[in-house]
């Protein structure tokens, strides 16, 4: 029996846990720096096709469906002009299986842990020393314990330590110049849109998402802000938590941002946005990073969760299948898809008029073509 170490109980760590461990080959071990999984319930996520139905190899369809939303269309509205641009079907991916969904991103994290018995997570594990020297990998602990794994699996996220140890050097992550400012509200609180479908409102170096996470009347609500931050700034870990900061954020969008959604937004919270800058590929041939740790993707394509689903469903294929293709393969996908959430960027963030009038006048068009939503959206959702 091979033994694998998971280090993050993410979700790319948790499902990866759950598809693998189907094979009775696989002695699994989860390894969590915190004392604790959060599930604290209010922001929001979105599962594309291609996730969900992966997820549904381990009973993702059995889930409640109070605690599930499948929207049909993406609305586009343009905040300058105060006026719906166009809208894009995205339920034409949909299968009678597997659906769009947006849902709260503490119920699918749930979901995976709950489907885990509890004797394969331990906490409060920080990797200190990986030694990868022999045919089995040594993996000490800053707790001064230490265990021997045949595969060792990162996907501690985007700031990941494991990385580093792994590649011998220090992996930081690229600031992206933005920062994001999250929150959810209430459906009475919010006018003129339609709640079946998520709305995404075009700004000047701004861009906002509107989506339910259930059956329920809760929204989650994300904006993305172009701001240019200091190493200073960066470095500051309290600058997002002070209200003046944040205030001074919401001030500069009042411009764009609905007064009405602005005034009733709730649990708002703001952080900076960092992307990955490269992909990595460790030497080692029993050594894998998968979600974050592999790649962190701009947020424009709302293809991080799904992708960290489908890579640790990639990884459990070529581990069954014994072929060494998992690396090559994600990278080719992962640039492809990086390459588009940053046209995405550009796109939704013009701000010169004309720029603005013909992008969509070009949307209007594009939303009706067929074969480009077949190669631009299907390239991703069809797997």
């Amino acid at each position: 029996m091979k033994k694998v170490a998971i280090i993050g109980a993410g979700i790319s760590g948790l499902f990866f846990a759950n598809i693998l461990r189907q094979d009775s080959n696989y002695e699994i071990t989860i390894y969590e720096k915190s004392n604790l999984i959060n599930l604290e319930k209010g922001y929001g996520i979105q599962l594309s096709v291609n996730s969900v139905k992966l997820l549904n190899k381990i009973g993702f369809q059995n889930l409640n469906l109070a605690h599930k939303f499948n929207p049909k269309k993406i609305d586009f509205y343009s905040l300058l002009k105060k006026n719906k641009i166009c809208d894009l079907d995205i339920s034409n991916f949909n299968t009678e299986e597997a659906k769009y969904t947006t849902m709260q991103r503490s119920i699918l994290v749930e979901f995976l842990k709950e489907k885990l018995p509890s004797n394969l997570m331990q906490y409060n594990k920080i990797v200190s020393k990986i030694n990868s020297t022999t045919e089995n990998i040594e993996l000490t602990f800053e707790d001064q314990s230490s265990v021997r794994c045949d595969y060792l699996i990162a996907s501690d996220g985007i700031f990941s330590s494991t990385k580093s140890l792994i590649l011998n050097r220090d992996i930081k992550p690229k600031y992206f110049k933005s920062i994001a400012i999250r929150g959810t509200i209430n459906k009475k609180d919010l006018n003129s849109i339609d709640f079946s479908n998520i709305s995404l409102f075009l700004g000047s170096n701004f861009h906002s998402v509107l989506y339910p996470v259930n059956k329920d009347n809760t929204l989650n609500f994300i904006g993305i802000l172009r701001k240019n931050l200091s190493k200073d700034q960066l470095e500051d870990y309290s600058l997002f938590d002070d209200k003046n900061f944040l205030s001074s954020i919401l001030s500069n969008l009042s411009n764009q941002i609905d007064q009405n959604i602005l005034n009733n937004l709730k649990n708002i919270k703001c952080f900076p946005i960092f992307t990955s800058q490269e992909i990595y590929k460790p030497k080692q041939k029993n050594i894998f990073l998968i979600g974050d740790a592999f790649f962190a993707f701009p947020p424009t394509f709302a293809q991080g969760a799904s992708q960290s689903i489908e890579a640790a469903f990639k990884l459990y294929e070529s581990l069954k299948n014994a072929n060494d293709e998992f690396i090559n393969q994600r990278a080719e996908r992962t640039k492809m898809i990086n390459k588009k959430s940053k046209f995405n960027y550009f796109a939704f963030h013009l701000s010169n008029p004309f720029m603005t009038f013909t992008r969509d006048l070009i949307m209007r068009q594009l939303v009706k073509n067929k074969k480009f939503i077949e190669s631009y959206l299907g390239e991703i959702y069809k797997n």
